[in-house]
């Protein structure tokens, strides 16, 4: 009788083993194992200073890890030639937690900057291009010819959405994306992320505070603690995960065995 073929796991979209950073005498992050498969979307959750921020910026490579490996698509980003390396992290989009537009650009210059810069288009057709990523984010193309200094918090929201969508990128990084918004804007923000993601068939990684961004962007979730993935599973199952640091960060408990330091 013929023997089936072993079933293959899937290979994660991105994986990191043993990584470490530290500042000085502070660990900031202490042997991260952590796996993030294709087309899902990941929440990482931790008190502040935890090394949430830390931990993107090292998968971006804007910051070098002490140790451990980074792994897209089943390569070592580490071990890569420059040139190899830099077209990996294009394929990475990001919505940084304030925005960080560009206040001396038009909006439509804001949104296809990434695409000017590298010449995948010209300015000619920029703004046509710039107007199909607004709409996708609920914006009519005549805020495109606004600064970002007229536009309310939430439209900055979705005009930085829009940027980190502009290039199709295949990896998604999004930095505390409800933080400023009122609970309406914040689960309108929400479903636009939720909506792009799907649309792309993108895999995200999102850091939050916000436990109901959680649930609603992630289908999976982590919580760092003392540089180290205390907990992964669910993201539907953090408000009762059943680990203590996490049962305690979720619901804003004093008590528990999170205990935060007091500068005196």
């Amino acid at each position: 009788m013929a023997q089936r073929p072993a079933m293959t796991e899937p290979t994660p979209k991105i994986r990191l083993r043993g990584l470490r950073k530290s500042f000085g005498p502070k660990v900031v992050l202490d042997g991260i194992d952590l796996d993030v498969m294709p087309g899902t979307s990941l929440v990482v959750i931790g008190g502040s200073g935890s090394g949430k921020s830390v931990l993107l910026k090292c998968i971006l490579g804007l910051i070098e890890p002490d140790s451990g490996t980074i792994e897209i698509d089943g390569q070592n980003i580490g071990t890569l030639p420059f040139r190899d390396r830099m077209e990996m992290r294009s394929r990475i989009g990001m919505l940084f937690q304030a925005g960080a537009l560009f206040d001396s650009l038009p909006v439509w210059e804001n949104v296809v900057f990434g695409l000017l810069a590298q010449r995948k288009i010209d300015r000619e057709h920029g703004r046509e291009r710039a107007a199909e990523f607004l709409a996708q984010v609920g914006l009519a193309d005549t805020v495109g010819d606004l600064s970002p200094a007229e536009l309310s918090g939430g439209m900055q929201k979705r005009v930085a959405l829009a940027r980190a969508i502009a290039a199709r990128p295949d990896i998604l990084f999004f930095d505390e994306p409800t933080t400023g918004l009122d609970p309406i804007m914040g689960a309108v923000i929400d479903g636009l992320i939720v909506d792009c993601v799907k649309r792309l068939g993108s895999t995200a990684v999102a850091i939050t505070h916000d436990m109901a961004s959680a649930r609603r962007i992630g289908d999976t979730a982590a919580m760092i603690h003392k540089g180290r993935i205390v907990w992964n599973g669910l993201a539907a199952q953090l408000m009762e995960s059943g680990n203590a640091e996490v049962d305690q960060f979720t619901h804003g408990r004093r008590e528990g065995p999170i205990q935060m330091e007091l500068r005196r």
